[in-house]
């Protein structure tokens, strides 16, 4: 039974990024309040499927805490994407192209790849510190 909450939680994680993922363009319009609805709303699938025990429930904070950091760091590495564009909007794409330094470019991306291994984490910790219901 535990096998089968544990990848139904990690099928449910990786399920639901890729749908993140794909929602970007739709979320482009979204408002924070719109976004932190939506969060919330996968948060509490999540705790739902997880049929926690009283034990677990004292442990749950945690997990939520680096699920909504997770959303929060992702929401503001979308944010700062959307401002590069529209400053990036009105230029000519070869002066655009001729003026990029790809070592900036891997930099950036580096820190981002960095603050989403973080996130993750924290959230494996925060997973692997909440008790597991037995099987029996």
């Amino acid at each position: 039974m535990l096998k089968i909450v544990a990848v139904g939680a990690t099928a449910f994680f990786i399920v639901g990024t890729q749908l993140a993922y794909a929602q970007d363009r739709e979320l482009e319009q979204a408002t924070a309040a719109d976004v932190e609805t939506l969060t919330a709303a996968r948060i509490n699938i999540v705790k739902s499927a997880l049929q926690l025990t009283p034990d677990q429930e004292k442990l749950w904070p945690a997990l939520e805490d680096a699920i909504r950091a997770r959303a929060n760091d992702r929401k503001a590495r979308i944010e700062n994407m959307k401002k590069e564009a529209a400053e990036l909007r009105g230029h000519n794409l070869s002066d655009v192209l001729r003026d990029r330094d790809p070592a900036d470019f891997l930099n950036r991306r580096a820190d981002a790849l960095s603050q989403k291994a973080a996130d993750l984490k924290k959230l494996a910790a925060a997973w692997h510190l909440a008790p597991t219901r037995s099987s029996g």
